[in-house]
Parts: structure tokens; C-alpha cells; sequence
């Protein structure tokens, strides 16, 4: 193996295990999710092999928890892909921003990579897509997080469903807090400006108030409406206000000026 092969592949094992690395506090954070997920299906009366294939062939939280909360009311499965979609429907916004790093990617690289696209993963690969100009060593990265996401989700369903039982009312806990508290610790850090402010705050509220609608449909309605507000308010951000331009204004005048006068002094001396 030659040199520059054997350094390439270094880097990239070293990118791959920073992907494991950085997502180990978000991996915490979905073990009580996992655990309860696989203790719910058992205590419905799912098989072992159902609930563990929902996590190897689907592996979504959300979408799994809705799901098992639709088949114990004996929904259709039309009903149950349908809502399921609706909810997912956030990871094309997803995709929409990570497209830009990836369409060189072969297309079956790109589906796996789609496939283990999670909130999580996206939060951690995103940051190092953006802060590196080596496009190969942030997918290892990409791959490193989502290893570890899913590794971490099949290991605790499985948890779940055979020692949950021994665990008596593990699902009134309420360990489901912790979702919403890693979400909020994924969401605070890009609180940095309006209108990122403007984008959550409408998010947040909408999704309470619209909570009422079917099939999850109120989240897709705020997210859209959080975005178009939130883009809204990076435009006029970036519109100078009238005394800025005024100020402007002023400063290219003088500096036309400066010549008038200094060619005057000149005449003057």
C-alpha cells in the first residue's frame, strides 16, 4: 500500500470514529427513547422480531412510536405509512441542506447516507460539512454518527423489550423528557441571530396551537410557516435601514469631497 493510500485511509478512520465520538452525548440521550420504544411493543403484544425489524428497516423514533401507537387502534396501514410520511417529512429539509456536500456521491452511498439520516446525525454532520473544505472526510464523519445512532437504537430496543418487563411501569417514568431535552440542546446552539430566534419561537408556538390537527399534520404546517418567518426576517435584516444608508450616504460624500478640498488647500498654499 503506498503512502499517500495508507495516510488517506488514517484520516478517514480518524474522521469516521470523530462521527462516534461527537455523537456520544446525543446517543444518551435516545437510550431512554429506545428502551421505552421496545418495552411499549412488548407490552402491546408485538413479536420480538416485528418490534426489532421496525428498528433495523425503519429506524425513526418518532414515526416508530406513532406507528405502534396506530397499530394498538388497529389503524390501517395506509393510515399508518401516511402519518408516518407526514412526520418525516422534516428530513427533506434535511436533505435539502445537505445536498450541496453529497451530489457528487455515487447513488448508492447516498441512500444509505439518506437511510441513516436522523436529527441527531444531521446536527453533528452539518457543522463539520460546514467547517471543512474535505468533502470525503465529513461523509466518514457523517457515517461515524450515524453508526453509532443506530447501533445505539437497535441495541436499546432490544433492551427494551426483554428486561423492560422486569422494570415495573418503565413507560410512567416519563424518561420520554428526555427527547425533548436533547432537541432543545440541539436547537440552542444556532440561536444566534433574528432570525433564527424568529424561526424557533414561531416553530414552538404553532406547534402547540395547531397540535389539535390530524395525522401530525400541525408540525408540517409549522415547520413551513417557521421557515418562510424565518427567511423573511433574514431579507430584512440584510436591508439597510434608512439612516444606515443616510450614514452612507454621508461618508461617500465626503469621500468625493476630500479631493475638492485638498485639490483647494492646494490652490490656497
Amino acid at each position: 500500500m503506498k503512502v499517500a493510500e495508507l495516510s488517506t485511509n488514517i484520516a478517514y478512520r480518524a474522521a469516521f470514529l470523530a462521527g462516534i465520538k461527537h455523537s456520544i452525548p446525543l446517543v444518551i440521550g435516545a437510550i431512554p427513547f429506545g428502551i421505552i420504544f421496545g418495552t411499549l411493543a412488548q407490552q402491546q403484544g408485538l413479536a420480538l422480531w416485528f418490534t426489532q425489524s421496525l428498528s433495523i428497516f425503519v429506524f425513526a423514533g418518532s414515526s416508530q412510536f406513532i406507528a405502534l401507537g396506530l397499530l394498538a387502534t388497529g389503524a390501517a396501514p395506509w393510515l399508518i405509512i401516511a402519518t408516518t410520511f407526514v412526520v418525516n417529512l422534516r428530513h427533506m429539509l434535511y436533505a435539502a441542506s445537505l445536498l450541496p456536500y453529497m451530489h457528487q456521491l455515487p447513488q448508492r452511498i447516498r441512500a444509505l447516507m439518506c437511510f441513516g439520516l436522523t436529527d441527531e446525525t444531521y446536527v453533528v454532520a452539518i457543522k463539520r460539512y460546514e467547517q471543512t473544505s474535505e468533502s470525503a472526510s465529513a461523509h466518514y464523519f457523517y457515517l461515524g454518527s450515524m453508526f453509532a445512532m443506530y447501533v445505539n437504537w437497535q441495541i436499546c430496543t432490544l433492551l427494551g423489550y426483554t428486561v423492560g418487563e422486569a422494570v415495573p411501569e418503565i413507560g410512567q417514568w416519563g424518561l420520554e423528557v428526555a427527547m425533548p431535552i436533547t432537541f432543545i440542546g440541539i436547537v440552542a446552539p444556532y440561536l444566534i441571530n433574528r432570525a433564527m430566534w424568529a424561526t424557533v419561537v414561531t416553530a414552538g408556538t404553532l406547534a402547540v396551537l395547531l397540535h389539535h390537527l390530524p395525522h401530525q399534520l400541525g408540525l408540517i404546517v409549522s415547520v413551513i410557516v417557521a421557515v418562510i418567518c424565518g427567511v423573511i426576517v433574514n431579507v430584512y435584516m440584510r436591508i439597510p435601514s434608512p439612516a444606515i444608508k443616510s450614514e452612507a450616504g454621508m461618508s461617500k460624500n465626503q469621500t468625493e469631497c476630500e479631493p475638492t478640498k485638498y485639490a483647494s488647500v492646494q490652490e490656497k498654499g
